[in-house]
């Protein structure tokens, strides 16, 4: 006996809206319907662990079929059915309510954030690519009758029973409408299964119906026999590693876990955090640390978000605290609402929590990696330091936690803690003004003289070259006790920490006077200034200097930096050629009566100081080789 009914909606057609507000997501109408299948099995076999008669448990995959000629493609699962008063009670009636609640809301607008599980659609979700809709369904219960429903799209359905239906379960056959046919390709189905599906805890085996002819055997009337061929592949990975406790797994299993995440990525990670929290919210996942070095960039293989182990996204950004993106992996929880909107996750309070949490146990992970063997951490750092940096910048909680150990490291190649390191130099590298000066390197192998320099006085210099380093150095100096950060060539080395002592100058300032202007006629006065200073005989004749204030603004804009910095950005670099006083070679410049012979000495000079820092190029490296060999 069959029977028609009327889904009491307040428009005349629901399912042209529908696809209209959400035909950008169309796809993930089969993770929904999928996903209806997944629950539909795991409710079976709850019920027989409660002892309830279910009948076989044991092979209830589920299988997805295409079928190119009829243009179908069908969801088949061996749950717990339904019967004909299930469907109309949960397919026509609690599901429409939540579709007559998206009508009236978005029906005069268009939120493209707007996603279908938000109203309880997931069902209808089928109705974005099909034209027709078919349910076949028996229920487990003992004595049921089979159930076949169909909707062409209109508010109109219609419901029977079915005598061709007979195994337990439901089938979804999705008559696939015109405009996307491009869903009933073997690449684009299996694709979605495997970005939607591929760790469902329930097998899914997906495959295409194809009709092979075999002209050895006739059928009764004569014709050519036809045998329909279903040929299945397994999509899915129904115990991933997140959802096994630690201790059953090996590094080796979390190794082979992530080149399943990540089948192109070739650097094996680092280390890994397993997520397993049940209070005061669910969370289960593991995180990877891959090798980051010095690059501060968003990985093409991202953080990927699942709620029961259907996936919901892998943009995470805003999500999770920006720093966290850069890390590989899964975070699951049945609390991360699915399939909302990316402005409604961002608000969403247990997102907010896990968010918080997940900062926790990284920060707890690395302290463990510390303590547990230093020197096995110390080997991993500058892998993993632009990723603390990020996260010690852009959140108070992480740098409380994890200032402890995150280490410095100088130029001989030591780390340090904070404390340690600022033991090391509180006896050498206090200035005048009681401030404890910390000198640093971007480039050892390009400052390298200035290094040397600073070394011979007894001072030790720290290495700090990520792109992140001119905003950590600043955060570093609120954060230290009368920290200065000063880099190793922004001033002569008797200058990077003031001493009240000063070498007596051999020059007096007459003489200053004379060799200013042959000074300043080798080099740019727009871009250079010229200054005497007091070094020692030991040091060079000549040496080219960068305000540590001007340079870090700048090195500041480059990373993005707004307001003062950005007006900094815009100004020419500005050097300082120090000249030192008490050098031989100044001194012979100034006693030099051919005046020929002086001028190309003190260019000679001022372009080696240029050429220790890679500033002279051109014609100028041209004209100083040919002058270096006349001199010669």
């Amino acid at each position: 006996m069959s029977s028609t009914g009327k889904i009491n909606v307040q428009t005349e057609n629901i399912f042209p809206i529908i696809k209209k507000f959400l035909y950008s997501d169309n796809e993930i109408f089969l993770r929904e319907l999928v996903s209806n299948a997944v629950d539909a099995t795991q409710k079976l076999k709850a019920l027989s662990r409660m002892g309830e008669p279910t009948g076989d448990i044991e092979n209830v995959s589920i299988e997805v079929e295409i079928d190119k000629v009829g243009k179908t493609i069908t969801i088949k699962d061996k749950g717990i059915g339904m019967t004909k008063e299930e469907i109309e009670k949960y397919i026509t009636q609690i599901a429409f309510s939540g579709a007559e609640e998206f009508v009236t809301k978005y029906k005069d607008k268009v939120d493209k954030n707007v996603v279908i599980g938000h109203f309880g659609l997931g069902f209808y979700s089928a109705f974005m690519v099909a034209k027709k809709v078919e349910i076949f369904s028996l229920s487990y219960k003992e004595g049921s009758q089979a159930v076949r429903w169909e909707c062409d799209g209109s508010p109109e359905y219609t419901i029977e029973e079915n005598q061709t239906h007979t195994q337990r379960g439901t089938h979804i056959v999705l008559h696939i409408a015109d405009d996307c046919e491009e869903y009933l390709e073997n690449h684009k189905i299996e694709g979605l299964l495997k970005k939607y599906c591929k760790f469902l805890p329930v097998e899914i085996k997906f495959g295409t119906k194809k009709e092979w002819t075999d002209q050895g055997e006739k059928d009764e009337k004569g014709e050519p026999k036809k045998t329909e061929i279903e040929v299945d592949n397994i999509i899915n990975n129904p115990s991933p590693a997140w959802t096994k406790k630690p201790a059953d797994l090996s590094d080796e299993d979390y190794k082979a876990f992530y080149r399943e995440l990540y089948p192109m990525q070739f650097d094996e990670p680092l280390f890994h955090i397993h997520l397993n929290v049940d209070y005061p919210f669910n969370l289960t996942g593991i995180l990877y640390f891959p090798k980051l070095s010095n690059k501060l960039e968003m990985p093409k293989d991202r953080i990927q978000l699942y709620c029961n182990q259907v996936f919901v996204t892998d943009n995470v950004e805003n999500i999770v605290p920006d720093f966290l993106t850069l890390l590989r992996g899964v975070i699951d929880s049945p609390d991360i609402p699915l399939n909302v909107s990316r402005s409604y996750l961002q608000a969403d309070g247990n997102v907010k929590k896990i968010a918080s949490h997940i900062t926790t146990k990284v920060a707890s992970k690395l302290e463990d990696l510390f303590k547990k063997d230093r020197a096995d951490f110390e080997k991993k750092w500058d892998d993993i330091k632009i990723f603390v940096q990020y996260g010690m910048l852009s959140d108070e909680k992480f740098y409380d936690k994890i200032n402890k150990v995150a280490l410095f490291k100088n130029t001989d190649g030591k780390y340090f803690t904070a404390e340690e390191y600022q033991n090391l130099i509180n006896s050498n590298q206090i200035d005048k003004d009681n401030k404890t000066v910390y000198l640093y390197s971007t480039n050892a192998l390009e400052q390298h003289a200035y290094i040397d320099a600073a070394k011979n006085r007894g001072y030790d210099v720290l290495i700090f070259d990520t792109m992140l380093d001119a905003h950590y150095i600043n955060h570093l100096e609120s954060k230290l006790k009368d920290a200065q950060f000063v880099r190793v060539d922004s001033d002569t080395v008797d200058k990077l920490i003031r001493k009240e002592e000063t070498t007596v100058s051999n020059l007096t300032e007459d003489q200053q006077k004379q060799l200013q202007p042959i000074i300043e006629g080798t080099i740019s006065k727009e871009q250079f200034t010229v200054q005497f200073e007091s070094l020692t005989e030991k040091d060079a004749p000549m040496l080219i200097t960068r305000p540590e204030f001007m340079r870090r603004m700048k090195d500041m804009n480059q990373m993005g930096g707004g307001g003062a910095m950005g007006f900094y950005g815009q100004l020419p670099d500005m050097y300082n050629l120090v000249v030192n006083a008490n050098h031989p070679l100044i001194a012979r410049i100034l006693n030099e009566t051919d005046a020929d012979k002086q001028n190309a000495l003190a260019k000679q000079a001022s372009d080696l100081a240029l050429l220790s820092q890679g500033l002279l190029k051109g014609e100028g490296l041209t004209n100083f080789i040919k002058r270096s060999v006349d001199l010669i």
